[in-house]
């Protein structure tokens, strides 16, 4: 999957192609997927307990990987098999074409293997004179179609039926054309059923690989796998040397977890253990009534285990989690860019997804993953979705900085001079350096508004972000305020509630101190009603923004100034509300990349989502008639088109919102769609403005439904927000507005 780097406009124009060829298939592929998984996590009454064992059992396996490679080579090799451990790709490929040669193979049959594919095997051994055939049927397409893989799991996924029944038909001519799936399906399988009777060398992958037994466990939809395991005289399991585990009593968290994880399923068809050598001769398809090459003791089975950059990302603590994936796909089927593009504009060399930036980095470099890297935009939507808990986003983080600290100097250097701290590297992509530093430009847009928006909007200052920045001129940028949020609570009248019943530091993010400041201002109001007295300090923004952009030591300053200013506040006795759900996961989650563990655990404990909060108000007796009189004055107000934030679904705190606004007196219909696709600065750039438009097409649609349409549309998320208005025709806010005890004749809509 080499890809050429591409200029922003370049990308843009490859994703826009995608959109309108991949991206008609992939998502209609990939949703039965994600509505299994769903399904199936709740059905599971085990789910979180199979998902901490699964983790547990990988940070072991991969924690002893050396003594564990020494156990399955003494236990395989004790079964009359042979194993290998190969260095590097070469040596991988290498070996195998020695065994093809030392056993006169002319054609090869092969079950599905990333590993594989990450070596390119199949060139060595076509350029060595031997037919290989994939039997797996997305393989097997792909292989007709002489196209790369869209997809760890489903390579094909960004084909559809139609495709695939016109491509058969011009391979084989066919006399009638094949229509229905279970008629695709049958000609394959009589097709590849011909190749594995034919073949020399059984080349499999290999899910797990148990040291105590020596056992190769294949996990399956189609059986191909298992016959290319056992029919053909000679057999190679090629499997990284992360697929290996202890022992076979680990098995059961992965099998219950891989089939729900990567396809809904409750399981996948076919799950086999092979203990090599399989103890059956191979079967001689001329006369099947009788032993065909000979005893089952002279079968060759060799396991060659592949390093190539393995034990090297092992020893990286930031890559070492790539090593525990199990390769399910669930990432990628719950990724909104995914699903718009598929992996052939989110990929690299081989692998693709979220999880494909941690792999290409560690086994073919990290510029491998610079072409895509950027299309993870942190939304932490995969997180819950991955059977092993793996923390992709902070992967592709980390991958993300260390492409930073190799970019060449860019041409915005100038322009934003003294933006960046020296921790960062000078030639930082410059809209990257923009979108990172926002606070400063917030700062210096709120002391030079109105001039700052005026020129901001100008066709003139458009066109100068987009040419040295990226940023696209189609999207509506923010409007800065001239007197921030904190300098109106400096400067209001009143000292909160004569008699408090909590205290509480509201955290003043860049969005509303700077642009949103009418969102600030109700949520003072909604926690004074509700007795609580009320600080908003002078404080740092969390750091999202530089961490989003891969700039991590940025980030690690943030944080430390953040945790300086709130856990003395904390210490006093205040909780911290939070408004915006990034930042909030910032404090919950992402601080423990970047702070000690005490530090970062008491801000961690004591932050709160603001409807959160709420609620835990109300559900303690808080008096709510002021927030509910102000619900009966709005009258055909009251009807409310909801859109929670992703990280707010991660965190588990979305449902907080919905109850408070229906406990109000409001009628809620709540978004079924994920991802509104704007993600931060992700939608104003011009390589990704497209796709971010197309994943909120979903978002568009459901809310100009009859039901939807004449609604008051709020979403908790600035991005979601500003994505909402730049879709609809009527204007989104932040829903504590809408519950702002002020009388509406006061608010600022």
């Amino acid at each position: 999957m080499s890809r050429p780097e591409r200029s922003k406009r370049e990308r843009a124009a490859r994703i826009r192609e995608l959109l309108s060829t991949d991206g008609r298939h992939v998502a209609e592929n990939v949703e039965p997927f994600n509505e299994g998984r769903y399904r199936r996590y709740a059905e599971m009454a085990d789910t979180e307990s199979y998902r901490t064992a699964a983790r547990r059992i990988k940070e072991d396996a991969i924690e002893r990987l050396p003594e564990l490679v020494e156990e399955v080579t003494v236990t395989v090799e004790g079964n009359g098999g042979t194993v290998y451990l190969a260095d590097d790709a070469d040596d991988a490929r290498r070996y195998v074409r020695e065994v093809a040669a030392a056993n006169d193979v002319r054609s090869a049959v092969k079950g599905k293997s990333m590993t594989t594919e990450e070596i390119a095997l199949n060139e060595e051994l076509e350029s060595a004179g031997v037919a290989v055939h994939e039997t797996d049927l997305a393989e097997f397409v792909l292989q007709l179609a002489d196209e790369e893989a869209s997809h760890i799991a489903t390579p094909a996924v960004h084909k559809s039926r139609e495709e695939i029944a016109a491509l058969f038909d011009s391979v084989y001519d066919l006399d009638e054309p094949l229509e229905t799936p279970e008629e695709l399906t049958r000609f394959a399988s009589d097709v590849l059923l011909e190749r594995v009777k034919e073949a020399d060398l059984g080349i499999t992958g290999a899910n797990f690989v148990t040291a105590d037994t020596g056992t190769i466990a294949l996990v399956t939809n189609e059986g191909n796998a298992r016959k290319s395991a056992v029919t053909p005289p000679t057999t190679v399991a090629v499997a990284g040397i992360e697929k290996i585990v202890p022992s076979l009593a680990d098995l059961p968290p992965f099998l219950n977890l891989i089939g729900p994880s990567g396809s809904g399923q409750d399981i996948t068809a076919y799950v086999s253990f092979f203990t090599p050598p399989v103890a059956s001769p191979a079967i001689d398809f001329d006369s099947p009534d009788t032993p065909g090459f000979g005893d089952a003791d002279e079968r060759e089975f060799h396991l060659v285990l592949v390093d190539n950059g393995r034990m090297q990302m092992r020893e990286d603590d930031q890559l070492r989690e790539t090593l525990y994936c199990v390769r399910c796909g669930a990432c990628a089927n719950s990724c909104a860019n995914f699903q718009q593009v598929g992996g052939h504009a989110f990929g690299g060399e081989t692998y693709s997804g979220g999880i494909a930036t941690g792999w290409e980095a560690g086994v073919h470099g990290t510029d491998a993953a610079g072409e895509f890297n950027d299309l993870c935009t942190g939304c932490t939507r995969c997180v819950n979705a991955c059977p092993v808990k793996i923390d992709i986003p902070w992967i592709n983080t980390v991958v993300r900085d260390r492409l930073n600290r190799g970019a060449s100097p860019g041409s915005f250097d100038s322009i934003v001079e003294g933006l960046t701290p020296d921790e960062e590297p000078p030639g930082l992509d410059a809209g990257k350096r923009l979108f990172g530093n926002v606070e400063t430009l917030a700062r210096w847009g709120s002391r030079t508004a109105p001039l700052s928006n005026a020129v901001a909007g100008s066709a003139i200052g458009r066109r100068v972000l987009e040419r040295v920045a990226g940023v696209d001129s189609r999207r509506e940028l923010p409007t800065f305020a001239g007197t921030t949020f904190r300098e109106w609570f400096d400067a209001r009248d009143g000292d909160g509630p004569d008699d408090p019943t909590r205290t509480a530091v509201l955290y003043p993010d860049v969005y509303t101190n700077h642009v949103q400041v009418e969102r600030g201002k109700a949520a003072v109001r909604v926690l004074e009603s509700l007795g609580v007295d009320v600080v908003v300090p002078t404080v740092r923004s969390s750091g999202r923004a530089p961490f989003s952009q891969g700039m991590v030591r940025t980030a690690e300053k943030h944080a430390e100034a953040v945790t300086e200013a709130l856990n003395p506040e904390i210490d006093g006795g205040r909780d911290v509300v939070v408004v915006e759900p990034s930042d909030l996961a910032m404090f919950r989650d992402d601080y423990r990349h970047l702070l000690d563990e005490e530090t970062r655990t008491t801000l961690a404990e004591h932050s709160y989502d603001l409807f959160e909060y709420v609620y835990g108000l109300l559900e303690n007796g808080a008096d709510a008639t002021d927030l509910s009189d102000a619900a009966k004055r709005r009258d055909g107000e009251t009807k409310l088109a909801y859109h929670s934030h992703c990280q707010q679904r991660t965190l588990g705190v979305e449902t907080y919102t919905e109850a408070v606004l229906e406990r109000l007196g409001y009628d809620v219909v709540s978004s079924e769609v994920e991802c509104c696709g704007m993600a931060g600065s992700f939608g104003y750039k011009l390589e990704y403005y497209d796709l971010s438009v197309a994943v909120g097409e979903r978002l568009r649609a459901q809310f100009t439904t009859p039901e939807t349409a004449d609604r008051r549309v709020v979403a908790s998320g600035t991005s979601c927000v500003e994505q909402l208005d730049s879709l609809l025709a009527r204007r989104a806010e932040h829903p504590i507005r809408v519950v702002d005890p002020a009388d509406t004749e006061s608010r600022d809509r």
